[in-house]
């Protein structure tokens, strides 16, 4: 009697046993099938002379920035509808990535590749593209390379490099020291944090050139050659942020910007062609 029982119990925990495994697999395919579909396809592309450090976007127009200057271009043509450029009245030494808030242009701006570092927040009417304010950091934790609004704080990287420049014998600040912070109304650091190690490997000898938070509430940022971007959240403990996902995008590093008119829509820029490029967050 126990040996039949056995062999009738036997089939049956067999059957079960194949279900889970089935199921298990059409939940495996079905996550990876996910991940497999998530990145960015390129919808637009523009040619841009700044298009050289950053971009930043507004509800009808890009911003092309290049170290001393800043095109503004139509975001449906492409065609160019204004330009600055540095003077001896508005010095400008190196631009990086950008972002508009409430009508305001606002670039980040250093002395690279000079020692000490300083840094400083140099702000532009959108409309006319002239100067309206500026915010000195001066010496302060490395050399400032992007910035972004939101939720209810400023928040921007400042970069440090394991590069050696001109006749420099140290590297210029050493990439392991790059630090992302949180600012207030008044640009009074709130709280650091540091990327993960892997990441700062990658970007060696350079640094996190862009940065800007994503319509899924991610934080995207993109290094200074790689053709990818790596979304982020803040660590529910302790002080390195944590990597959520590594995406390709069509783009070679530098200033990165979601467009906050539309949905899921990023911008960025090749250096090497002086190309925007517009893609959709699948």
């Amino acid at each position: 009697m126990r040996l039949l029982q056995k062999k009738s119990e036997c089939p049956t925990q067999g059957f079960l046993v194949v279900i889970l495994i089935v199921a298990m697999f059409f939940f495996t395919s079905s996550v990876s099938a996910s991940e497999a579909g998530s990145g960015f396809t390129e919808v637009k592309r523009f040619k841009a002379a700044e298009a050289n450090q950053g971009i930043a976007v507004d509800e009808k127009y890009f911003y092309a920035i290049d170290n001393a200057k800043i095109g503004k271009y139509d975001k449906n043509t492409g065609v160019q509808a204004a330009k600055w450029e540095r003077s001896t009245e508005y010095p400008a030494i190196h631009f990086d990535g950008g972002v508009v808030v409430d009508g305001k242009l606002y670039i980040p701006h250093s002395n690279y590749p000079e020692s000490p570092m300083t840094s400083s927040i140099e702000i532009f009417d959108t409309a006319t593209l002239k100067p309206v304010a500026t915010h000195s950091f001066g010496i302060m934790l490395g050399s400032l390379t992007w910035i972004d609004r939101h939720d209810g704080a400023w928040w921007a990287v400042f970069a440090n490099y394991s590069r050696v420049f001109g006749t420099n014998r140290e590297p210029y600040g050493n990439s392991y020291w790059t630090v992302f912070v949180k600012m207030d109304d008044n640009w009074q650091v709130q709280q650091r944090w540091i990327f993960p190690e892997d990441m700062i490997q990658r970007s060696e000898p350079m640094s996190i050139s862009g940065g800007s938070w994503g319509p899924d509430g991610l934080l995207y940022v993109s290094g200074h050659d790689h053709p990818e971007v790596y979304a982020l959240k803040i660590p529910k403990m302790g002080s390195v942020l944590e990597r959520v996902k590594t995406l390709p995008v069509n783009i070679a590093g530098q200033g990165i910007a979601w467009d906050r008119s539309t949905s899921n829509t990023l911008y960025g820029i090749v250096r090497k062609t002086k190309e925007v490029i517009v893609s959709q967050l699948r």
